[in-house]
């Protein structure tokens, strides 16, 4: 259940205690990440006298806060287990708009999300300083996008050099997004890294050591993380409700056209490590990182591109099997794509995943979720928006980050492994 904040809203003394607190365990009503810290008596909690709940403040990344905080900050900080909350729902509005914006700019347009951008520039908590896209084709065409109207084009240093600038987007093409990341990182700044990481293990890993050492983040561009479905499967999962997972299936596929297979067919990964990576990041944070992985790669369409255009990845674990598929063949794709987890408990079948509805099968009644066949649908879901926002509520020390390095490198080592893909270049 979410923690009222409002009663402690007049009571300063747990900001300033948080450093010195001590933790106690956590009651059985409150969230995981909720701690108990040492502070003025004014929770009556059953058994916790002179302690009261706050949201752990995170050491990663830098907090922007000052180390003696001002009456306003404190009531910003206090209001973080609503804010995270907020955010679990899926709520896309601007709650960090009485905070001074985030300066970000964005490296980069030959990415196919780089227009992702405009939800940047269309929100409150950030400001958008420049962009920046040394390849004069792809700045020409871009120049005529109105995601790019009015911005300041500029080098990639003269935007690190930006003075407050905080984070920036790499959405460059694939080929180059390692590189740009490790200069980010390198230069202190927080970055949004879009997919997939590279080809090269090696370098990825690289990058969130010298992020860690600069207690900063690196998002990942995975799509569907933030997806209403998938934000709920993860409460089913974190509460049990579908028991033991001995199956998950998922599929992401579309028709390509010839243009677009040529630009893909650069990439001996094929359309795994274009589109099943997407996927792939979900069914990792289901089952972990598996025991071992086989793929089964085709070219199967009548082009004569190279393009392994057909593809199924086969992960197991000790009592699942995972199984992913991707082709760039099917006509109407965007309707299939689809993800399926059955439990000893029940099955979760979301499909589509872009416009997602939910099919839960429960073997008993589970909270509000009767036995038998629920159907759920949710409100129309835009990409992008939800990572937005959980970058801003990172930076302004509102939550931990929810996808850890070491998750992002279990995703890129399969990957690279269910694309039959060296790990040490």
């Amino acid at each position: 259940m979410a923690i009222p904040f409002a009663s402690w809203l007049n009571n300063e003394a747990w900001f300033l205690n948080l450093s010195m607190g001590k933790k106690v365990p956590v009651g059985a009503d409150f969230p995981p990440e909720t701690e108990w810290v040492a502070g003025k008596d004014f929770f009556d909690g059953p058994g916790k006298s002179n302690y009261h709940p706050v949201q752990a403040v995170p050491f990663f990344p830098r907090c922007p806060m000052s180390s003696n905080p001002t009456r306003r900050e404190v009531m910003v900080k206090a209001s973080s287990a609503f804010v995270s909350t907020t955010l679990e729902m899926g709520d896309t509005h601007d709650l960090y708009a009485q905070s001074k914006p985030i300066k970000v700019g964005q490296i980069g347009v030959g990415h196919a999300h780089a227009g992702k951008l405009s939800v940047f520039r269309s929100s409150k908590d950030y400001e958008v300083v420049g962009i920046v896209e040394p390849d004069h084709i792809l700045r020409n065409k871009a120049e005529k996008d109105s995601t790019y109207k009015g911005l300041e084009w500029m080098t990639r240093d003269q935007l690190l050099e930006t003075p407050g600038l905080q984070l920036v987007l790499v959405e460059t093409k694939v080929e180059n997004l390692l590189d740009n990341a490790e200069v980010c990182v390198a230069a202190g700044m927080n970055v949004h890294l879009d997919k997939p990481a590279g080809e090269s293990l090696p370098q990825l890993n690289r990058i969130f050591e010298i992020a860690a050492k600069k207690k900063l983040l690196v998002q990942m561009g995975y799509m569907y993380r933030y997806n209403p479905a998938i934000v709920l499967l993860q409460e089913f999962l974190k509460k049990g409700w579908l028991g033991e997972i001995f199956e998950v299936h998922a599929v992401m596929s579309k028709a390509v056209d010839p243009l677009d297979r040529l630009r893909f067919a650069r990439f001996p990964g094929g359309m795994m490590f274009e589109l099943g990576c997407h996927i792939l990041d979900l069914v990792i944070r289901i089952l972990g990182k598996p025991n071992s992985v086989a793929p089964f790669i085709r070219s199967s369409g009548r082009f004569q591109d190279g393009l392994k255009d057909n593809m199924i990845a086969v992960l197991c674990y000790p009592k699942a099997i995972a199984t992913l598929k991707t082709t760039a063949l099917e006509v109407d794709g965007f309707d299939r794509r689809h993800l399926v987890v059955c439990g000893t408990e029940g099955t979760f079948h979301i499909q589509p995943l872009d416009n997602p509805s939910a099919r839960v099968s429960l073997a008993k009644n589970q909270g509000k979720y009767q036995k038998g066949l629920n159907e759920i649908r949710f409100p129309g879901y835009k990409r992008y928006f939800d990572d937005a926002k959980d970058i801003a509520a990172i930076l302004n020390c509102l939550k931990k980050p929810s996808f850890s390095p070491a998750h992002d490198l279990i995703v890129q080592e399969t990957l690279l492994k269910a694309c039959e893909l060296p790990l040490d270049r």
